[in-house]
């Protein structure tokens, strides 16, 4: 499988579309709450993907790549 280049880009304009962060980005979303899915199991399809991909990018501080795409949002 290919990585899709837009995931970066996806996980700082996409909304949690349920639960207690619902409507919060999912690159905003607080790494005791991705532990839980870790726990519990990601949801299917493209959300799961996000969530999993946002998880590994926070439990290995990458972050930082995250930032201009996030600075982005606001400019447009």
């Amino acid at each position: 499988m290919n990585p899709d280049p837009n995931l970066l880009l996806l996980l700082t304009s996409t909304p949690m579309p349920f639960g207690k962060y619902k409507g919060s980005y999912i690159c905003d979303l607080p790494v005791s709450y991705l532990e839980w899915f870790e726990q519990k199991g990601f949801p299917k399809g493209k959300l799961g993907i996000l969530l999993q991909t946002i998880y590994e990018i926070k439990l290995n501080g990458l972050e930082y790549l995250l930032v201009p795409l996030k600075k982005s949002r606001f400019t447009k």
